[in-house]
């Protein structure tokens, strides 16, 4: 998408309601400070900002489209502590919505996009990473280990680097026989995929996707170009960057080189 066009559909998009806890919404002067996603016009997309992450809300499939975050190294530290939360159903989404009791018996994890430990620097942004809408149905192995694996290396980028902008969310393939939970239908994604870019030094960027089944997928395995995850959802990434340095990272995929 031009980024023209991108400015201009972002500039409609800063009118409309976004929920509670708007922000300012991010433009071209502020980009060193936040990326995200260009607009989507083939889907349900609620632009729903909070303290830490903005989210795009899909009220068809009832989990975001992706979620978008900016991780600095002083947000990988902090005291709050997750002990107390417990997931929420988010008012601000259209009903139907996902609810807690829609993932009771469903063998799925309320598995975090935007994590509760990126979010110990402040006791506001770690309750709203337990609002539904940040939240997808995860496998439990997938929950518990390779996810939380690109977790903790996200956290170990951001203290290496000073800050990365991270985007995650589910993949549904195209001709897959959707599956749901619950009877508000939340919708079970086929994969995850994580998307990161680096803007200290030079720029570079990668790309992870899982399966969301029971089957074991290494991280190394999961590495991919952020080209072959927007070939896969759909969404252009990071549209703010320059057109050339977007092309070049976006099609190079080496965790070596992190």
């Amino acid at each position: 998408m031009k980024k023209s066009l991108y400015l201009l559909l972002g500039a409609v998009l800063a009118l409309l309601p976004t929920g509670h806890d708007a922000r300012t919404t991010p433009t071209k002067q502020t980009a060193n400070q936040y990326e995200r996603p260009a607009p989507l016009s083939d889907r349900p997309s609620l632009i729903i900002k909070r303290t830490a992450y903005i989210t795009s809300y899909n009220k068809q499939n009832r989990t975001p489209n992706w979620v978008a975050w900016h991780l600095t190294k002083a947000h990988t530290y902090g005291n709050v502590q997750r002990t107390n939360e417990v997931f929420l159903e988010d008012t601000v989404a259209p009903t139907p919505r996902a609810t807690t009791a829609d993932y009771y018996n469903s063998r799925y994890d309320r598995g975090h996009m935007c994590p509760a430990g990126d979010n110990k620097w402040d006791a506001k942004a770690m309750h709203q990473t337990f609002l539904l809408t940040n939240i997808c149905p995860q496998n439990h192995g997938l929950n518990k280990y390779e996810w939380n694996d690109v977790e903790l290396l996200c956290r170990d980028w951001a203290r290496r680097y000073g800050a990365i902008d991270v985007v995650c969310g589910p993949i549904y393939k195209k001709g897959a026989a959707p599956r749901y939970i619950g009877r508000n239908k939340v919708r079970v994604p086929d994969a995850f995929f994580k998307v990161v870019l680096c803007r200290q030094g030079t720029p570079k960027a990668i790309g992870f996707i899982f399966p969301n089944g029971t089957q074991k997928t290494q991280v190394k395995d999961a590495v991919c170009t952020v080209d072959e995850v927007e070939r896969q959802t759909g969404i252009d990434f990071f549209p703010l960057l320059d057109d050339q340095i977007e092309a070049r990272i976006e099609a190079k995929s080496d965790l070596k080189a992190w």
